[in-house]
């Protein structure tokens, strides 16, 4: 595995059918988190720029208040913001959210350069969300600007394909 605070940023995102980068962070707890560890298992990695932001809130809300759709399609989601472990904590014990909070953190957006969507001018991650399957590869992409929110129906019918292919 390369070291993704080392290598440097793709040129582009990753696209479908391509291996996802592998990388570890700490969670909100300080733990190591390693994508690679979820093999057999999707995975729904998003990206967000900052933590107590009002569109970020709401996305991540909205993933806390859906759950159950990422869990019924054997899905994790890990959610990547600049931030530090300490203020990822105090957000998610803010908002109750059950899933991990990864802090990419230092050095400052190694992981979020790796997948493409690191904004050099502001300093944080664009809105990105890559949808891995058990194998590692990627099957979904969508990348907004920061002012614009995700769609929430855009997950559930890429994780329905995702369960049909697996099937």
């Amino acid at each position: 595995m390369t070291d993704v605070r080392l290598a440097p940023a793709p040129a582009v995102v990753p696209q479908p059918g391509q291996a996802a980068p592998d990388f570890e962070l700490i969670n909100q707890f300080g733990e190591p988190v390693r994508l690679s560890d979820y093999r057999g298992r999707n995975v729904v990695v998003v990206f967000y720029p900052l933590a107590f932001s009002g569109i970020c809130t709401g996305e991540l809300c909205e993933i806390r208040d859906n759950i159950a759709a990422f869990e019924d399609s054997n899905a994790v989601v890990l959610a990547v913001s600049v931030d530090s472990k300490f203020t990822l904590r105090a957000y998610a014990q803010q908002e109750s959210y059950g899933f991990d909070l990864l802090a990419d953190f230092w050095p400052h957006g190694a992981v979020a350069r790796t997948y493409g969507v690191f904004d050099d001018v502001s300093g944080m991650a664009l809105r990105g969300t890559f949808i891995i399957d058990a194998a590692g590869i990627i099957r979904y992409v969508v990348v907004n600007p920061r002012g614009q929110a995700r769609d929430l129906a855009e997950y559930r019918l890429a994780l329905t394909a995702l369960g049909q292919q697996q099937a």
